[in-house]
């Protein structure tokens, strides 16, 4: 039976909390609870109270609908303190013999023993590739004979007080963070299928404050980037264009927004609500469309100088994917083509079921990215102790080692939800 796992999407403009079991093929949502985010600024925490009061009602929502108790979480990662690089490590195969998983992780330890500053931790070690006796190409050397490993590693770092503050929000929300995952990484869980994957595609993920971008080359993540810009900020230009409270410009942007100014003609009128006791007043669809698309164009070209400073823009058949919650503005795909010059489409969430209605946009693919991850890593762990336990269990006289014996009711209680009485 699968584990149930909670998630959590902390994001600039919404806190989603999930949770989701292991199907077949995919997920099964369970719960999902959301709530506007209050004290989180371009992904990242700065009021610790008030994140943990979002993730609070975040949680209950969905924990109510489940009608379980989450008390651990996979969290996703963002802001601009992410960087990442890639690494190399090798380790000798003792006699030529099978690569076993402790081989494999003394490799990617030492792909991992990077000069990181004291303020900067290692959030993700993702391998790329392996090489076995100088032989490239390898996916999983697990199994396989040779006498020396190679591994190429993706390496994610942060800023150690954002993290920091991070796992103060979540815990101070009665939650504990089982595993931070960069949030780039889990949307291409959600929205990416394997051939793209396999072929090469840039994950673009434009979210309230930042906008996350993922290369995967040959099945693996191989360049990672959180640019400071994102969906706020075309919002932002319009009540200032415009003149128009925030919440007024929000709405138009959603309602009647594009950036294909030719799609919008100057005879379409949009009622605008204004400031304190000023009248209604009416601006043109075009009007808004020139304030979005000036906006548009510069993420856009920030994606591709960073996809050109990747050094992996030739590699990119399958163009790029975007996700999160600008990526519904209309107009955004043909207008993503034009100014980075690959083919593009919008990418929703996939491989799932339960409730899947709440959870379909594709402003949800983080969260639905971080279920897939979570379940995922629960039955490798699952699997894992598993593993231990039987070994134990044969190499052990009666009662020395029966407390590994039980590994697998614990990782139950600590990777998730219990069910509510």
């Amino acid at each position: 039976m699968s584990i149930p796992v909670a998630v959590l999407d902390i994001g600039t403009t919404k806190t989603v909390a999930l949770i989701a079991e292991a199907v077949q093929d995919g997920v099964r949502v369970l719960g999902v609870g959301m709530a506007p985010s209050e004290g989180i600024r371009k992904g990242v925490v700065v009021d610790v109270k008030l994140a943990a009061q979002s993730i609070a009602l975040a949680v209950e929502q969905a924990e109510r609908m489940a009608n379980m108790s989450i008390e651990g979480a996979y969290v996703g990662i963002a802001g601009a303190h992410i960087a990442s690089i890639n690494s190399r490590g090798v380790a000798p195969i003792p006699h030529g013999r099978a690569v076993t998983q402790d081989i494999v992780q003394r490799a990617m330890d030492a792909a991992q023993a990077i000069a990181v500053p004291d303020n900067r931790e290692v959030v993700h070690a993702i391998a790329r590739g392996y090489s076995l006796d100088g032989q490239d190409g390898v996916r999983d050397p697990i199994g396989m004979m040779g006498y020396r490993i190679e591994v190429e590693a993706h390496i994610v770092t942060g800023a150690v007080a954002s993290i920091q503050n991070l796992y103060k929000a979540v815990e101070a929300a009665g939650v504990r963070v089982i595993e931070l995952v960069l949030e780039p990484i889990a949307s291409g869980e959600a929205v990416l299928t394997q051939a793209e994957r396999d072929l090469g595609v840039a994950l673009v993920d434009i979210g309230g404050g930042t906008t996350d971008i993922a290369i995967f080359i040959e099945g693996s993540v191989w360049h990672t980037v959180v640019l400071p810009i994102g969906g706020m900020h075309l919002t932002n230009d319009l009540a200032v264009g415009l003149r128009a409270p925030f919440a007024a410009a929000e709405e138009i942007k959603i309602k009647f927004g594009t950036v294909l100014v030719d799609d919008a003609r100057p005879e379409e009128i949009i009622e605008l609500a204004a400031f304190g006791d000023e009248e209604m007043r009416v601006v043109s669809r075009r009007e808004v469309a020139e304030i979005l698309q000036a906006r548009a164009e510069e993420i856009f070209s920030m994606v591709l100088t960073e996809i050109k400073r990747s050094g992996y823009d030739g590699l990119l058949p399958a163009g790029i994917v975007l996700c999160g919650g600008t990526a519904q503005l209309a107009g955004i795909k043909p207008f993503a083509r034009e100014i980075v010059g690959l083919p593009s489409r919008v990418g929703s969430p996939q491989k799932m079921e339960g409730l899947t209605e709440r959870v379909s946009a594709p402003a949800f693919a983080t969260s639905v990215g971080l279920a897939h991850w979570g379940v995922r890593e629960a039955d490798r762990q699952t699997l894992e102790l598993t593993r231990m336990a039987a070994r134990a269990q044969r190499q052990s006289k009666e009662g020395v080692l029966a407390p590994l014996l039980n590994m697998g009711d614990w990782l139950r209680k600590a990777l998730l939800p219990e069910r509510a009485e």
